[in-house]
């Protein structure tokens, strides 16, 4: 075999390894990143607004805050305020509007958990916690305060045993279905220390 022969097939040898090497290290990086990923894809981030805030919604708005003026007990009109600032991401206006809600009922799981959800956004993660943990207390089994509980404490505290466990209570009231599925395999996941402690989380 001649000398430019043998270079040739050294090289071919020396791209092949390098590409199977690169293609087993995205691999695994995307294994370990699989917890933000499908965290976004079951949309357990902040919610997306759904549009801008147009004239006619900032109408909306007004009257409602007009109805709350007036009856600030009209526990519908606050609702529905509350939850257009959640919609759009509003997230000190949605909390303040969750807080008159819940100073009238304070017991409502869902309201409390969304409250929850703004309180992270703001960065707010120990507010967050104490507001999730209130809603799962209200209501033994109330999924969703569960779940996201966990979701904060890994996410945002970096806490992988307290996500564990929230995440196992939270099986303990959902159990079928594609987030429960999911939740499994990160439970799973987290025993075994697959994840990327270089990426968020």
């Amino acid at each position: 075999m001649s000398m430019k022969k043998e270079i040739v097939f050294l090289a071919i040898g020396v791209a092949f390894a390098f590409g199977f090497l690169t293609g087993y290290t995205v691999s695994i990086l995307r294994g370990t990143k699989g917890i933000e990923s499908s965290i976004t894809d079951l949309m357990t981030q902040l919610p997306v607004a759904k549009e801008p805030i147009s004239i006619e919604l900032m109408e909306r708005i007004e009257d409602l805050k007009e109805r709350l003026r007036e009856d600030p007990k009209d526990l519908t009109a606050c609702l529905k305020l509350g939850n257009i600032y959640f919609d759009h991401n509003k997230y000190q206006e949605a909390i303040e509007t969750y807080r008159q809600y819940l100073s009238i009922k304070p017991d409502d799981p869902d309201v409390r958990t969304k409250m929850g959800v703004m309180l992270r956004g703001l960065g707010d993660f120990d507010g967050a916690i104490d507001e999730f943990r209130k809603s799962a207390q209200n209501d033994p089994n109330h999924a969703n305060s569960r779940f996201q509980l966990g979701v904060v404490l890994l996410k945002d505290k970096k806490d992988v045993q307290g996500a564990i466990n929230a995440w196992e209570d939270y099986l303990k009231v959902e159990s079928k279905g594609e987030r429960p599925n999911w939740v499994r395999v990160q439970i799973e996941r987290l025993k075994h220390g697959l994840v990327d402690r270089r990426a968020n989380p």
